[in-house]
């Protein structure tokens, strides 16, 4: 199996397990997301190769900062979801494991991460809220991830907005509009991409899946 290895605490989760079942014998090559997973998939000898050298990928395993039933995702609070987005978009399928935390009605209330290039950002920042007001998200924060006091920085050498929009109401007109900004990479809204959503309550698991909808 190709596999994609996702970024973030329920991934790195993921990893410890999948550990064990490859010395057992299972025969997977994986490719991942960040360094940070990168770094930990090769300390648990995991099987690492580049993305282009194993697409199209038979399955990526990931987290989300929020989900809704209709398995629209907000990603990016590791600062990975270029290379995520990236990933997922090479597998013939992704699945979502997350706490009943992230399960939500309605996407918005984790803020959405907005990655741009360094050049120009705040102009580009600028106008992102521009194209927010248009759509109804007037005066809405948009506010510059930092690491002690400097801005964070991708593994693609990016920036990270994440901006606070407290309810989304139409994700895909939304990502199409961000999308659409000069100086945006990616955002960190996943539409139609995950086929499977696992949610862990107290005392059941949920699989949410799209072939079922």
């Amino acid at each position: 199996m190709k596999l994609g290895l996702g970024t973030g605490s329920t991934a790195e989760a993921f990893l410890e397990v999948l550990a064990p079942r490859i010395r057992q014998g299972l025969d997977v090559r994986c490719s991942a997301t960040s360094e940070r997973t990168a770094e930990m998939a090769r300390a648990l000898s995991i099987p690492l190769a580049e993305l282009d050298a194993l697409a199209p990928l038979d399955l990526v395993i990931d987290g989300a900062d929020e989900a809704d039933r209709a398995l629209t995702l907000i990603k990016g609070g590791g600062g990975a979801l270029l290379h995520e987005k990236i990933v997922a978009a090479s597998s013939q399928c992704m699945i979502v494991v997350a706490d009943a935390s992230k399960l939500v009605d309605t996407l918005g209330r984790f803020p959405l991460p907005v990655e741009v290039v360094p050049f120009g950002n705040a102009t580009t920042a600028a106008r992102i809220k521009r194209a927010l007001g248009g759509l109804g998200y007037a005066g809405v924060p948009a506010v510059l991830r930092s690491r002690e006091g400097t801005p964070f920085i991708t593994d693609s050498g990016n920036y990270i907005y994440d901006i606070a929009l407290g309810a989304i109401e139409d994700a895909a007109t939304l990502a199409q509009v961000l999308s659409a900004v000069p100086g945006v990479v990616e955002h960190g809204l996943f539409v139609g991409i995950a086929q499977k959503l696992v949610i862990a309550f107290e005392d059941r698991v949920e699989v949410l899946d799209r072939a079922s909808r």
